[in-house]
């Protein structure tokens, strides 16, 4: 398992909030969502007060019949003691490489984002002129993204990654990368987090299929005006969330 979590890339495992989820532990570790939820609940059965501290419940859409279930949100704390019991040589990967991703991201967080103040005068204006040249680069795909949050309302990944000139494909790997959407399946799924904030939605529409008559749920993700700003204000910065 190649794996390898760096400052900038947490392989979809740690949320900017420092948390993880049970549908992620549940598919890095291989184990049913049901049996980790019903693992998290006798934790927080055994001791309430330390369990709502580290376990909160949120609501997430299932890409393949459109209806909202539960899953857990989860500190470090919480993380480290509901995969304590979890054996096995893949399980132990797993462990390490989630800690890493823990630690990678409190680094970042507390490093600001990897900003270093310059040492000298000079620096600093070498340092002032890269950024104005990466912002006037930039400017084209922020006054896209901005003409769509202003006139269109919420958008399609594929349409924003247009706005922003950049690769469908790295785009999503980016998304996913950053903890903005995960794959499950054939669909792309918002984390409840960037929900939450207002980054993202989901949209729900039901169609026919012609051959059999039957109707079918599908679930979109769209990236909301909220969403588009922010995007334009992280990609002016050259990509770093």
């Amino acid at each position: 398992m190649n794996v390898a979590v760096t400052p900038n890339n947490f392989n979809g495992l740690v949320s900017e909030a420092l948390k993880t989820t049970s549908r992620i532990i549940a598919d890095r570790f291989d184990k049913r969502h049901d049996n980790v939820q019903r693992d998290i609940r006798k934790l927080m059965e055994q001791n309430p007060a330390w369990g709502s501290l580290n376990f909160e419940e949120a609501p997430y859409i299932d890409p393949q019949n459109g209806q909202t279930y539960q899953m857990y949100e989860m500190t470090r704390d919480g993380y480290s003691m509901l995969v304590m019991g979890f054996t096995g040589k893949k399980a132990m990967e797993w462990k390490i490489k989630f800690l890493e991703a823990f630690t990678a991201m409190e680094q970042r967080i507390k490093g600001g984002g990897g900003f270093q103040l310059p040492q000298s005068f000079g620096e600093a204006l070498r340092l002032a002129a890269d950024q104005a040249e990466q912002i006037e680069e930039m400017r084209p795909k922020v006054e896209a993204l901005g003409r769509l949050e202003a006139s269109e309302g919420s958008q399609v990944p594929r349409v924003v990654a247009k706005a922003l000139g950049i690769p469908e494909r790295k785009f999503f790997q980016w998304l996913h990368a950053n903890n903005w959407a995960f794959r499950q399946g054939k669909t792309w799924q918002g984390y409840s987090e960037k929900i939450k904030q207002g980054y993202l939605e989901h949209e729900t529409s039901t169609y026919t299929v012609h051959e059999t008559g039957d109707e079918r749920t599908k679930v979109q993700l769209k990236i909301t005006p909220k969403g588009m700003a922010r995007l334009a204000q992280i990609f002016a910065k050259g990509g770093a969330a």
